[in-house]
């Protein structure tokens, strides 16, 4: 089961009409209905599951500048103002600002860090390099010493079960209709452009939709004739019950990670180690996502089970006016791998005595949505006018969430974009735009 998530209210009626229909709730899709709906747009949002049931309640709960990927940068910078702007309107998402640490044991990981501060100097982020009794203080009871850190102490943390939610009770609070257990079965056209979106509880017309369904995009994509190039990776996390005397700095130690939870605990996940599923979309995809494979070799698993089979025999065309695999399986929950978890647990014991005595309170596990350059798109379909896709965000999705949905919510309406929306256009898949794995660390 997923970690337990903070209830809220929701809507029962779907309604005929609206401007935009938003497909998943996760950190995205909640995000853009708020946006929305405070611009006085019409909006219904359609989860075919709980809200935040899947990756956005599963993540480590970041919200990081450091270490970013350049084309994400400008959205972080926006995200944690948003971050900050949530929290003095009283809409409690659990974020503190923390600091960020990436630690380094050897030269040539400081160079590493240094060659990324170097490529985001421009945006004057404050991160820096630190070491020797500086780094030494944001890791208290430490065992062992480490060569230096990569350091952001305006990065911040969220909690993942609340977020979503208390996001969602202030988009209804400014008229959004947020519908849950509504699965999306396609969408209408006229004229060659969105027309209507289908439901399993009926037909909502509309001039727009986003399409934010997470690990589920490529299947919905598809089922519009879209090829979107995405795959799943199942990431595995553990979280502790409360504990004192602990490091307050999140930070990233490549065999373990950690951040420090508002209940007191610790979310605390392997660095280095995710499971990808083969399935027949890993040979549907192989060459886009092989230059993503070679630049983390060590870090991936690839593992064989029932999702292939499972997979190869989900419908990629239906009708929409019988069921959908989308209400087949309404929560994406799969199993954590208990030899990654217990890796990272036997790695942050042997680092902070402090852990050794720490009361394991759940593990659980996520998909996430993964594309060949490890940045997501966020660009209108061109081939389906009126639908813009806000998906593939490979793991680091949460803490740009806010301004990744407002971003999308403003290419729905036509409205001016908060950042440059074309390092994450649909169309580099499609026009013969290399594919290349920048800097992110």
């Amino acid at each position: 089961m997923g970690p337990e998530i903070d209830s809220v209210a929701t809507d029962d009626a779907l309604p005929p009409r609206a401007d935009v229909v938003i497909i998943g709730g996760g950190i995205i899709g909640i995000s853009a209905a708020l946006f929305l709906a405070r611009q006085g747009v019409s909006v219904v949002l359609c989860e075919k599951g709980r809200l935040a049931g899947e990756q956005s309640s599963r993540n480590w709960g970041w919200v990081r500048k450091t270490g970013r990927d350049l084309r994400e940068v400008p959205l972080i910078i926006e995200s944690l103002r948003l971050w900050r702007e949530f929290e003095r309107e009283g809409i409690e998402t659990g974020f503190r600002e923390c600091g960020v640490l990436y630690v380094g044991e050897t030269d040539a990981d400081l160079a590493r860090f240094q060659g990324w501060l170097d490529m985001v100097q421009p945006y004057q982020m404050g991160s820096r390099l630190i070491e020797g009794t500086e780094l030494a203080a944001h890791l208290p009871g430490a065992t062992r010493s480490y060569r230096g850190a990569l350091f952001t102490a305006t990065d911040g943390r969220a909690e993942p079960q609340k977020a979503v939610p208390a996001i969602a009770a202030a988009a209804r609070a400014a008229g959004a209709v947020i519908l849950e257990n509504c699965a999306v079965r396609g969408i209408d056209r006229k004229g060659g452009r969105v027309s209507a979106v289908v439901t399993e509880r009926g037909t909502v017309a509309c001039e727009s939709a986003i399409l934010a369904g997470g690990a589920w995009s490529r299947l919905f994509c598809g089922s519009l004739g879209i090829r979107l190039p995405q795959l799943k990776v199942r990431a595995s996390v553990l979280r502790t019950g409360p504990m004192e005397g602990g490091p307050e700095t999140s930070a990233w130690l490549g065999q373990f990670a950690y951040r420090r939870r508002l209940d007191g605990g610790y979310t605390i996940a392997n660095g280095q180690s995710n499971v990808v599923p083969i399935t027949p979309d890993t040979f549907r995809f192989f060459r886009e996502f092989l230059p993503a494979a070679r630049a983390d070799r060590r870090g991936l698993r690839l593992r064989l089970d029932h999702r292939f089979f499972g997979e190869a025999m989900t419908p990629r065309r239906w009708a929409l006016d019988k069921p959908s695999p989308f209400e087949t399986t309404r929560v994406l929950d799969p199993d954590p791998v208990q030899s990654i978890n217990d890796a990272a647990a036997r790695s942050i014991k042997e680092v902070f005595p402090i852990f050794r005595n720490m009361t394991i309170t759940q593990h659980w596990a996520g998909m996430i949505d993964v594309t060949p350059d490890v940045v997501p798109v966020i660009s209108e379909a061109e081939s389906l006018p009126g639908l813009v896709i806000a998906t593939g965000f490979s793991g680091h999705g949460f803490g740009i969430g806010p301004a990744a949905g407002r971003l999308a919510a403003e290419m729905a309406t036509g409205r001016r974009t908060i950042v440059d929306p074309t390092p994450f256009r649909y169309s580099r898949f499609t026009d013969g735009t290399p594919i290349t794995i920048e800097s992110g660390l």
